[in-house]
């Protein structure tokens, strides 16, 4: 039923568009005498002549008109139109906006005055009465936003200064909005106040852009002019979007057959839907890259983006900027021997600048075909038709990559190296064997991207083996960096996989060959920054170890570079950046070792770079994010030393901003953990006065955000450590308050998380430090109810934990304390309790002697010196 309702629709439109009468007037100024010439409006009326009288138009020409001559030829239109179904005036020419007043301009405007111009020029009124007065669909159709027409000089634009003050003053290039478009639709070459390209061929961009879709099969007026809109928006790369006012009271085909539509124009009309703030930052990555507009449009319109944060989303897309321009790069420089391969690969870069992935990727399918066929029949030339391939399915991987079709990029690099393979190591030229090599990279970021660690670290260590093998045989110290962050690369995937010991051994060697390569090349200055890179890895894998010290050594290495390469450049934001890391890494060292004055001075100066950042780029949410950070780390440091009043002021500074980055994006969710962590934190401080109802409400919210994230991943450790310690900010005020049975019961819920992750990865110190605080908590209130075989088995266990750990790193003061505790609690069990204080004294005593211990943790030593005091009176 359906289709045949679809059928009669089509039959009765097509039936209608031959019976009705379309009548045009066309007007194309453009030898102006006292404004400034243009070159193009007389090829656009004649570009419009032919297309409009392949629509059926019966069409009049008039071109470089005076005003008299204009309102004859309107009159005549009036006149000989009168009845016709459609009527429909084009202008191309001079346009401006007196007041408020749209206006054309005949060759003979006069701008000598405001009245003068105001004479001189035709109002849009009298064509709108004309075209009202003639039929029952009206179109005006004006490209008549040229260039300032006041403008002395030949560019584009606006901006010059009219002939007259008044003139400057009343009237503006471009036309204004109509406001009232009834029974007729109104279609302008640019937005209201903006002015359009007059085109540097023969044509103006709006002009060729019309007469490409005005006969578009199918589609109704108002669609194909948003074809227009969107292609001249396209090719413009964002500075011209033409205006449309539609009135018409019914719908109006101009070609009525209907047909599929191409894939670049289904591109054109899903592009019109994109929302004005996704547009600017399309245009704005666009620039970045140097790049036109359609294919981003095309990876953001095709891919699965509405689960993507706005970060997320600013980063895939501009993942596909990058990939586009490498795959643009490839096929201009790209030969092969068959022309027809060579043609096709031309072709396929075409409809890739469009935005026509999948007609990019069938004129390279195509060409790999030609190869493929040659190859087969002809074994004597099977290599060279091989590597040919090869290198069409690389750029058909790279397009596709372009379009965020990971599934498809993966699938062609898995082809590409298996080509190859089969051609042999010794058959590559050095530009193919550079292809090899970034196949491979592409495969592991690919695989990394979609979650496969283990398939991303196959591909890595191909990478490494493969650059290992050139650089013994290359002299370009270009192939040895590579080798070098193929080494980070492959270790950041060890890391993944918790294989700290293997990590840092990749890490080291990538950072001893960039030591040797920036000694030896000192002039490129990206490769100091990977060397900087590979100092903070090594720090981070060292920090996870616990080894406190070596930490601090790679991190102050990576410092000192940083520091000279922004000095070099104080402008780049990037490298300001890049200090603030660091200084955090180092300050939350510091933080571990009690050196809490150190610690203090660089979460403080990470803290001013980022300020003067984010007041630099206010809407920038990345800058926001880290200022809200540093206010979180520099409260935690004034909680350690006891000034909870100045912490509970930080971390609201910090959980302002990071409520309202979440507010800006709901569905970014490391905002949202961030958010969870700011009222932890906060709860922390309140927990430190002893305010136990907000303390127990801040907590609470935490909780309540961490349990929905880690229910929407549970694969996410990190996630899932959240929502432990969060059960046991909430366990912790319960027992306060007396709640002893709820407070047990969210511990043990806890204990099963830290349990599971120490489990996960033994090496991973935090994770274990966090299992012997449960098992602590838990020993507590197992002895507040008088269960002491359970508080025993608790508390021995969190012993045993914190010796190993503090045994492994006797510069950590946090583990070295955690151990004190440990001993204390394990006094309420212990055989000889005197001992295990006695202990837990002699290393406090230590951490204050070395200048170690926290000022809140100081009250300890009186605390333990008391207790050993009552044992030796209880002797006596």
């Amino acid at each position: 039923m359906r289709l045949l309702f679809a059928l009669l629709l089509m039959l009765t439109t097509t039936a209608a568009a031959v019976a009705e009468r379309r009548v045009a007037l066309v007007i194309a100024d453009d030898d102006y005498r006292l404004v400034r010439p243009l070159a193009n409006p007389v090829n656009d009326g004649e570009a419009m002549e032919t297309a409009l009288k392949k629509l059926g138009f019966e069409v009049l020409l008039e071109t470089n008109r005076d005003l008299r001559r204009m309102r004859r030829a309107l009159d005549d239109f009036r006149q000989d139109a009168k009845g016709a179904d459609v009527a429909l005036v084009y202008f191309s020419g001079h346009g401006v906006e007196i007041s408020g007043d749209n206006r054309l301009l005949p060759i003979d405007a006069d701008a000598s005055s405001l009245g003068a111009l105001e004479k001189t020029s035709l109002p849009l009124e009298e064509v709108r009465d004309a075209v009202a007065a003639t039929a029952k669909v009206g179109l005006i159709v004006l490209d008549a936003c040229r260039s300032d027409p006041f403008s002395g000089s030949g560019g584009e634009g606006r901006g010059a200064t009219s002939l007259a003050k008044d003139v400057a003053e009343k009237v503006r290039p471009g036309l204004g909005r109509i406001g009232r478009a009834e029974n007729i639709l109104f279609a302008f070459s640019a937005a209201p106040g903006e002015t359009a390209a007059d085109g540097t061929g023969r044509n103006s961009p709006f002009t060729i852009a019309l007469a490409k879709y005005l006969d578009t099969d199918g589609l109704e007026i108002r669609s194909v002019l948003t074809l227009v809109q969107q292609e001249v928006y396209d090719l413009s790369r964002g500075k011209q979007l033409p205006y449309v006012e539609s009135g018409l009271p019914k719908l109006f085909f101009a070609a009525a057959a209907k047909e599929q539509l191409p894939e670049r124009e289904r591109l054109l009309l899903a592009m019109a839907d994109v929302t004005p703030e996704m547009r600017g930052q399309v245009e704005q990555i666009a620039s970045d890259a140097d790049m036109p507009l359609a294919p981003l449009y095309g990876a953001l319109i095709s891919s699965d983006t509405s689960h993507l944060s706005a970060d997320n989303l600013n980063a895939r897309l501009r993942e596909a900027a990058d990939a586009f321009v490498k795959v643009r790069e490839e096929m201009k420089t790209l030969a092969a021997d068959d022309p027809r391969v060579t043609e096709l690969r031309r072709q396929a870069e075409e409809q890739l600048a469009l935005g026509a992935f999948d007609s990019a990727q069938a004129k390279l399918a195509q060409a790999a075909n030609i190869d493929e066929v040659s190859r087969n029949a002809l074994k004597v030339n099977f290599v060279d038709r091989t590597l040919s391939q090869a290198a069409t399915l690389f750029l058909s991987a790279g397009a596709a990559r372009a379009d965020l079709h990971y599934a498809a990029a993966i699938n062609g690099y898995e082809s590409v190296l298996a080509l190859y393979g089969e051609a042999g190591q010794t058959s590559l030229s050095l530009e193919q064997a550079d292809r090899q090599s970034r196949a491979l990279e592409e495969l592991g970021i690919l695989y990394t991207t979609v979650g496969s660690t283990e398939a991303a670290g196959r591909a890595f260590a191909a990478l490494l083996a493969n650059l290992e093998q050139r650089s013994r045989q290359e002299t370009d110290p270009s192939v040895r960096r590579d080798l070098a962050i193929s080494h980070i690369k492959l270790a950041n995937i060890r890391m993944a996989q918790g294989d700290l010991p293997t990590a840092l051994e990749n890490y080291e060697a990538a950072r001893d060959m960039l030591q040797d390569l920036t000694t030896s090349v000192p002039d490129k200055k990206d490769w100091l920054g990977d060397l900087a890179m590979a100092n903070d890895k090594i720090g981070n894998v060292l920090a996870t170890q616990g080894d406190v010290g070596a930490a601090a050594q790679a991190y102050q290495q990576s410092l000192s570079i940083k520091q000279q390469l922004a000095d070099a450049e104080p402008g780049r934001a990037y490298l300001l950046r890049d200090l603030t890391i660091t200084y955090d890494e180092i300050g939350d060292l510091a933080h571990t070792a009690g050196q809490l004055d150190g610690a203090q001075t660089a979460f403080e100066e990470s803290l001013r770079i980022r300020l003067v950042l984010a007041e630099n780029k206010p809407d920038d949410p990345e800058r926001q994010r880290a200022v809200s950070v540093s206010h979180g780390k520099i409260g935690d440091l004034l909680r350690e030393r006891g000034n909870t009043a100045g912490a509970l002021a930080a971390f609201n500074k910090s959980q302002a901003i990071a409520e309202e980055l979440v507010r800006r994006d709901p569905n970014d969710t490391d905002l949202k953990r961030d958010v969870s962590i700011g009222y932890a934190k906060i709860g922390n401080a309140l927990s430190d006065q002893k305010n136990w109802p907000p303390a127990l409400a801040s907590y609470q919210r935490a909780l309540a955000i961490a349990r929905d994230l880690a229910t929407s991943d549970p694969g996410n450790a990190d996630w899932q450590r959240d929502l432990s310690i969060c059960l046991e900010k909430v366990a912790g005020v319960l027992d306060v308050q007396g709640n002893v049975s709820g407070a047990l019961q969210n511990y043990r819920d806890s204990l099963a998380i830290a349990d599971r992750l120490a489990k996960l990865d033994p090496a991973n110190s935090d994770w274990q430090r966090d299992l012997s605080i449960t098992l602590s908590e838990i020993g507590m209130l197992e002895t507040k109810q008088r269960h002491f075989e359970g508080s025993s088995t608790a508390f021995e266990a969190s012993l045993g934990i914190r010796q190993r750990l503090a045994q492994s790193d006797p510069n950590n003061a946090i583990w070295q304390f955690d151990l004190v505790q440990a001993y204390i609690n394990y006094a309420y069990v212990a055989k000889d309790p005197k001992a295990a204080l006695t202990k837990a004294l002699n290393l406090t005593l230590e951490l204050d002697r070395t200048g170690r211990l926290a000022p809140r943790d100081r009250s300890t030593i009186k605390y333990l010196r008391g207790l050993l005091a009552k044992f030796d009176a209880q002797k006596k």
